[in-house]
């Protein structure tokens, strides 16, 4: 460990933002909460993360740790306890400064604020605590505060955090209690867990108490998140969406996060990674993940032991409907908006559009194309009073080999395959074509 003494701000700014990088559980707040005139800032819906670099990070947040110095030795870590690099710590003081001068420059709109663990983890929330309580009444700062919980901290002081940022986060680091305990051996499921059902129970109470009273402060308002890092531990992406859709059910989480593997250390029970991080797989993950939630799938249905994995080259809604040809072809004039739905093509709004249209009158294929459905992957799967577009055959490896692209070919290879991968966070494109 690396400690410098007597260090500038703007110095402790360029390596606890660097540190802060690999943590992705950033993105739109969901809170929409006006200021009172009577401090600055205010937290706006859709404001909130709408920038991302080109790796997909976000950049419209003040993302920083508040140290990186960490008792815990977790292998994948950057700051795990046994590396030499250096460490720095904000004060609370310095943390509000620079939310408020990067704030009145119109650079950010609100805070992501994460820590190591220093010394242990009551510690550390304490100093989160204190730093974000600093920023609300004496800087008066309305706008949107991301915080991260510190797994093990007190239940006090977490529910003090509760009510003074809008989402809290406590990551679940790896999807298997398995690789937990091989690759981070001070970190046991039970104390992540904790602080995550001690934040739905609370926001449920809360709820009531808001029903009742108006008044009534509100304890993480925007709901909470939690990340898992993939690839680290072997883990089959059957298991991690398993997990994900129980942390949706059990615990009523926002947004489950996925974080693909990046070897920064080097160790024995770190997998080797010649071709770099599973971009693409991380990008099939948060796929299936919007499947989970907005499309009415279940784990089960996508993936299952026998096969464990996405296929790289299919989006998870495509491959799985290529592996289920019993449910098609789907008759666009009587199939109601749940069917729709799990055609390769269609999309929410496409489907809503669908309905809304039919009752006026029966829909051909030219409707379709002008409602917006993808017609390029739908064709397959659909007919229109009673016909298919062409005549086309029901068979898998006839849709496959028409619906990739020979021209196109994987990143990182010199040989040419049948996808493309499309921005996660190109919205109009990502409804369009990804998921529909």
């Amino acid at each position: 460990m690396i400690i410098r003494e007597s260090m500038t701000i703007m110095e402790k700014l360029e390596i606890l933002s660097d540190a802060a990088k690999y943590d992705v559980a950033c993105t739109s707040s969901g809170m929409d909460r006006r200021g009172d005139q009577t401090g600055i800032g205010n937290s706006i819906q859709a404001g909130i993360c709408h920038s991302f670099a080109g790796d997909g990070r976000c950049i419209s947040l003040l993302k920083i740790l508040y140290t990186n110095e960490c008792v815990f030795d977790c292998k994948y870590c950057i700051n795990r306890a046994s590396n030499d690099v250096v460490r720095a710590s904000f004060t609370p003081e310095e943390v509000c400064r620079l939310t408020i001068e990067f704030y009145r420059r119109n650079y950010i709109e609100g805070l992501f604020l994460s820590s190591g663990v220093k010394e242990s983890p009551d510690v550390t929330m304490e100093e989160l605590c204190r730093t974000v309580e600093l920023l609300r009444n004496k800087y008066h700062f309305q706008g949107y505060i991301h915080l991260k919980a510190i797994p093990g901290a007190s239940p006090e002081l977490i529910e003090k955090a509760g009510y003074l940022a809008d989402r809290m986060s406590v990551n679940l680091e790896l999807p298997t209690a398995d690789g937990l305990k091989r690759l981070a051996p001070h970190k046991s499921r039970r104390t992540i867990l904790k602080p995550m059902k001690q934040i739905q129970l609370r926001r449920e109470e809360n709820k009531e108490e808001l029903a009742l009273y108006r008044q009534a402060p509100r304890f993480v308002p925007a709901g909470q998140s939690t990340q898992m890092i993939i690839g680290a531990a072997g883990e089959s992406d059957y298991e991690i969406v398993s997990v994900a859709e129980s942390l949706y059910q059990n615990f009523s989480l926002k947004r489950v996060f996925y974080s693909a593997f990046v070897a920064v250390n080097q160790d024995k029970d770190l997998p080797m990674l010649p071709s770099g991080p599973p971009l693409l797989r991380e990008h099939r993950l948060y796929q299936a993940d919007w499947l989970l939630r907005f499309y009415g799938f279940q784990a089960s249905e996508l993936l299952s032991e026998k096969h464990p994995n996405f296929n790289l080259l299919l989006d998870p809604k495509c491959d799985w409907a290529v592996n289920h040809l019993e449910f098609f072809p789907v008759e666009i004039n009587t199939a109601d908006y749940y069917e729709l739905l799990r055609v390769p093509g269609i999309g929410d709004k496409s489907a809503k559009r669908i309905v809304g249209a039919r009752r006026t009158h029966s829909l051909d294929f030219e409707d379709l194309k002008k409602i917006g459905v993808v017609l390029k992957r739908a064709l397959y799967f659909i007919t229109c009073r009673g016909r298919m577009m062409y005549h086309t055959k029901l068979e898998e490896d006839y849709i496959i080999r028409n619906i990739l692209d020979p021209r196109e070919k994987l990143p990182g290879t010199d040989s040419r395959v049948t996808y493309r991968q499309l921005s996660l966070f190109d919205d109009e494109l990502y409804r369009k074509d990804v998921i529909a």
